[in-house]
């Protein structure tokens, strides 16, 4: 049965990962990709080797980009089986768990596109499905496999400290707190240390780069979200429908006799609820992954309590309802996160069910949310790029760069561009900054955005060469000048440290 689930899961991301396009973020980590190195300015580099590896061995089609999500995403649910069956829950516990772990909005819209963030799922589950064995007495040596577990999440993403900081609490304030007094989870983290630790390296070596990062994308790009806010983005991107199990899962876990065996893992949650929750800034999204278990322990509660006495009558049906309503509210959530629907089609859908389009960063909005905006237009935007590029003569052609505005438009120029042939992207955007001027000498540039004063400032002479114009993509690419300058007028060096932007 876990297999079952795993496999539609599977299925269901196969066949819809052809979607409307590729992503902004996907654009960028293909041009990670290129550079690989221990670390990026927005995260670490375990995800970029494994899309190395995969353009290496299957290519860079939009198939085998999302095969790797597609897949994480399947062993996610297949660990939320697990994990309900480690909580001694039967088959209809399991079944109940990974139905909700399933039609999670969320997690479909995670797993549907490479990031870190499908990893990020996975690494979770697989520490919670542990924690739940050596619970269970499995064996100390578990504590080692922990470790590297972290470690690799670390590796994948910092955001793997709350889930270490509510291991902390967590071992601390329950009857865990036993395995202190062995050698076994100071051996974990040291394992788990030892793995981030070339991450850790690079960060020093380049002047702690995420710290900056994170400080400009809570200051100036992320909106500031409310505590009712967060709360209430619990409850969309898990489903609503899936409230009462993931709390009945909470509840069984902190008080159910059987289920104060693992309450450790309601302190990961709790404590990685707290440390999100009053921050003012965190994404709702970020607590994801801690839902996993939540719904396995819900799937065991909601099975105990349809095994008592005078419930057993009407058990199949009520298990039954259970399964249909989660399954209908994820059908009807579905086309808000995964492009199973034309877009024209997602919009209707989308103003029917009474959801505007939505953003977490201070962004103007068009017909489209955010996440589906972002797969939208890079190739007309290549388009009006390769036009200017095609007015150069050939020798300015041989020495020309593109500079974008964003690692989305920078990435776009690197990925689609290259049978266009536009010569390589510059940016001051993240990562792009860290990759300099790429051999670009100043003699001419195409700019994407900018302002003519700012350019004349820069260049000896400016002219507009075009025009965005990328219809469902979000509206501050689109309609935004295309330059070509010539002759900057100081040496690159001196001009390169100023357009750095890191959010």
């Amino acid at each position: 049965m876990v297999l079952l689930f795993a496999f539609g899961k599977l299925l269901l991301h196969l066949a819809t990962s052809s979607g409307y396009g590729i992503f902004r973020d996907e654009l960028y980590y293909l041009a990670c990709s290129e550079q690989l190195a221990a670390g990026y300015v927005d995260q670490p580099p375990l995800s970029i080797f494994v899309l190395w590896l995969v353009r290496h061995t299957l290519g860079d089609s939009l198939f085998a980009l999302r095969l790797v999500p597609a897949l994480l995403g399947a062993g996610t649910v297949a660990l939320v089986g697990l994990l309900a069956k480690e909580l001694r829950g039967g088959r209809l516990a399991q079944a109940l768990a990974m139905t909700a772990a399933l039609v999670a909005p969320e997690y479909l819209a995670f797993d549907h596109f490479y990031s870190m963030n499908a990893f990020d799922l996975f690494f979770w589950a697989a520490s919670a499905w542990l924690l739940a064995r050596i619970a269970n007495g499995a064996g100390p040596r578990l504590w080692l496999w922990l470790g590297v577990v972290l470690g690799l999440g670390l590796l994948n993403k910092i955001s793997v400290l709350w889930l270490g900081a509510g291991l902390a609490v967590g071992l601390l304030a329950t009857a865990e707190r036993r395995w202190l007094a062995t050698r076994w989870p100071w051996l974990a983290g040291a394992l788990a240390a030892a793995i981030f630790a070339p991450h850790v390296y690079w960060q020093v070596t380049n002047g702690w780069p995420t710290l900056e990062f994170i400080a400009n994308a809570t200051g100036e790009k992320m909106v500031e979200v409310s505590l009712g806010d967060f709360v209430a983005g619990q409850v969309d991107m898990m489903l609503p429908f899936s409230l009462p199990l993931w709390l009945a899962g909470l509840g069984y876990l902190l008080g159910h006799p059987e289920g104060k065996k693992h309450r450790l893992l309601a302190a990961v949650y709790l404590t990685a609820f707290a440390i999100l929750a009053f921050s003012g800034s965190s994404r709702s999204g970020y607590l994801a992954p801690a839902y996993t278990w939540l719904f396995a322990a819900g799937g065991v509660a909601a099975e105990r309590w349809l095994a008592r006495p005078g419930m057993l009558r009407w058990r199949p049906a009520l298990a039954g309802l259970a399964f249909a309503v989660l399954l209908a509210g994820g059908a009807v959530a579905a086309p808000l996160v995964l492009p199973v629907l034309p877009v024209e089609g997602h919009i209707r859908w989308a103003r029917a069910l009474g959801q505007a389009p939505e953003t977490e960063e201070k962004k103007e909005l068009g017909e489209l949310g955010q996440f589906f905006a972002d797969m939208h237009g890079w190739e007309e935007i290549v388009s009006a790029v390769a036009a200017a590029h095609d007015k150069l003569p050939a020798e300015e052609r041989a020495a020309a760069r593109v500079f974008g505005p964003d690692y989305g438009v920078a990435g776009a120029i690197d990925h689609l561009g290259r049978a266009r042939g536009l010569p390589p992207a510059i940016s001051g955007h993240n990562g792009y900054w860290l990759w300099g001027p790429r051999g670009w000498d100043g003699r001419v540039l195409i700019v994407v955005g900018s302002n003519e004063e700012r350019l004349r400032g820069l260049f000896e002479q400016v002219e507009r060469a075009g025009t965005t114009d990328c219809g469902y993509c979000m509206p501050y690419e689109n309609g935004r000048p295309i330059w070509i300058c010539r002759s900057l007028k100081q040496p690159v060096a001196e001009l390169w440290p100023t357009v750095k932007h890191f959010d």
